[in-house]
């Protein structure tokens, strides 16, 4: 499933697309994302859990958008012009995770992910497959395996 290839200094390297989410950056693997697209509007369903916004349309296939912020346990934002929807596959389901704004698509070595610290115990640490340090910061990579592993969302 990883798409981690070695450089020729020998450090594994991981194709990563990296997203806002209010003022933090969170990353996933360029191997899960199907496609980036605009922000659109989803049609609501009903009883649904608060971070199912609803569904949307895709080309002919009907999958659930998820507010990633939500799911993360943060305030929602305000989608504006920058917001969007990416795409991703997870266990052979298509998922649509409403971001703030997708910033960049990069390539980092294996001494930049960092393994995730140990904090309080209110935090899923199994969401967060490590940090990667970065020269504008430090990006939470997620692992959207672990997010959705008994997901209602996948039973959309």
């Amino acid at each position: 499933m990883s798409n981690l290839s070695q450089n020729m200094n020998g450090l594994t390297t991981l194709d990563i697309i990296a997203f806002q989410l209010g003022e933090q950056t969170f990353c996933i693997e360029t191997t899960s994302v199907r496609e980036i697209r605009g922000w659109a509007a989803s049609t609501p369903l009903p009883h649904a859990s608060p971070e199912l916004l609803g569904i949307i349309n895709l080309r002919g296939m009907v999958i659930p958008t998820i507010d990633l912020s939500r799911k993360l346990g943060m305030r929602s934002g305000e989608t504006t012009e920058r917001s969007a929807i990416v795409v991703v596959e997870v266990s052979g389901t298509p998922l649509g995770l409403v971001v703030d704004q997708v910033t960049d698509m990069l390539s980092v070595t294996s001494d930049q992910l960092q393994p995730t610290p140990s904090v309080a115990s209110s935090f899923d640490r199994s969401w967060c497959a490590g940090i990667i340090t970065h020269i504008s910061g430090m990006i939470c990579f997620l692992d959207l395996q672990a997010m959705f592993a008994s997901s209602d969302a996948l039973a959309a």
